[in-house]
């Protein structure tokens, strides 16, 4: 299986193209960056994407187009740039593209490290039994977007729980606060943003319940923490055509 990677002289990128490289049943292809020609592209099965933000959906609808499976690693999506992503996997597979139909296949995950994933599941089992629950995260100064999109991510999961277990609103008696202090919204559950040097990727999910607290915690001290996760999308994605958000989809569900 062939791999090229867009954004590949970025921090996750160099990751990445190592990762293919030591893996015995891949072979590393095209190395893209910004400005690039991405008629590179075509020479590949599959590409893994951790360009920036700002250019992340161009270089997942260049792979739709060159009909190259995608493993996008990129956060800060919104749901209006995931549905252009659906809308042109839909063209491609009608055929109105000007090609045959397709069974491409797009991931895009929040986070790559399976520690982070299973860390969202037993979000998503807890949420129903605690009236009370906090999102922190806290990662590098360097990263451009906050909260993460891990921590969007697990805040979208644990809200789902608990509208799935009809319960309402956390409480919260806050009249008045400094513009912040209480973290972002995020489908009523509030999440809040660190950024410190040191730091790589972390995050805590804090349940509370009358006299108790349940801490869930992930750290990632290291981006070689994210590879095994990476090759498992590039590994899988050709078996799941469409868009696929969230790597927890691919992991055995009595994991």
């Amino acid at each position: 299986m062939r791999v090229a990677v867009i954004g590949a002289s970025g921090r996750m990128g160099r990751q990445v193209s190592a990762a293919v490289e030591a893996a015995e049943d891949l072979e590393l292809g095209a190395r893209i960056d910004l400005g690039d020609d991405l008629d590179a592209l075509a020479d590949a099965d599959v590409a893994v994407v951790f360009s920036v933000p700002d250019v992340v959906l161009e270089h997942t609808l260049a792979c739709i187009r060159y009909g190259v499976h995608a493993v996008v690693g990129t956060t800060g999506w919104t749901q209006e740039h995931l549905d252009v992503v659906r809308a042109a996997l839909a063209e491609r597979a009608s055929g109105t593209a000007g090609s045959a139909a397709s069974d491409v296949g797009v991931l895009v995950a929040p986070n790559f490290a399976l520690g982070a994933v299973l860390l969202m599941r037993f979000a998503a089992l807890a949420a129903p039994h605690y009236e009370s629950v906090e999102v922190v995260e806290l990662h590098h100064p360097d990263k451009v977007d906050a909260p993460s999109g891990t921590a969007r991510h697990t805040a979208h999961v644990i809200a789902a729980a608990r509208a799935g277990a009809g319960l309402g609103p956390t409480p919260d008696a806050t009249s008045t606060a400094l513009d912040g202090a209480r973290g972002a919204d995020v489908e009523g559950v509030r999440v809040h943003a660190v950024r410190l040097r040191g730091l790589v990727a972390h995050e805590e999910v804090y349940f509370g319940g009358p006299g108790e607290l349940l801490t869930i915690r992930h750290d990632s001290f290291d981006r070689a923490s994210f590879m095994p996760g990476v090759l498992l999308g590039v590994r899988q994605v050709a078996t799941r055509p469409g868009l696929t958000v969230g790597l927890e989809n691919y992991l055995d569900p009595k994991a």
